[in-house]
């Protein structure tokens, strides 16, 4: 374990993160008044998360690695954050939806389906707790693999 103790401690302060962007999305009204532009700027997280890994990254390197670090273990150490975030999302989707914005899925089923994008059927399928902790999960995984093996790319130093 203390060989991925900064993996732990990074995929620690990414779901962190995670909770306070919700905080912020909830805050701008993203979850209710402003929920049509949900869509758009819940994506600027992708910047947020890219730096995080290239500090969990370079941290690796510098702290573990003396200095020194191949694409290789930039992109294992990637994929162990992204294995500890993938693990803690369900927890992270619990406490967004039960506390931070608990109403936030009726008012995108509500939106989805007066806006025309979903029969109110299909949304309720999308839009609730178990679908979103599934989503994240697997979104997590996939996602964060891929950010992996670019920011390990960047980071990597012989």
């Amino acid at each position: 374990m203390k060989k991925f103790s900064i993996e732990i401690k990074w995929g620690i302060i990414f779901s962190i993160v995670s909770l306070a962007w919700m905080f912020l999305e909830k805050g701008l009204g993203w979850h209710d008044q402003n929920i049509a532009q949900h869509a758009i700027y819940t994506n600027f997280f992708a910047v947020v998360a890219i730096v995080i890994y290239v500090l969990a990254l370079l941290d690796k390197r510098k702290n573990f690695f003396n200095g020194r670090m191949t694409w290789s273990q930039g992109f294992i150490s990637g994929i162990v954050i992204s294995i500890v975030v993938a693990i803690l999302s369900p927890i992270g989707q619990y406490i967004t939806h039960n506390f931070i914005t608990p109403d936030y899925f009726n008012n995108v089923i509500e939106y989805s389906v007066e806006s025309g994008t979903m029969e109110k059927e299909a949304a309720e399928e999308y839009f609730n707790l178990t679908s979103y902790i599934i989503q994240s999960f697997f979104f997590a995984l996939v996602v964060g693999v891929v950010t992996s093996a670019i920011v390990a790319f960047f980071v990597k130093r012989k």
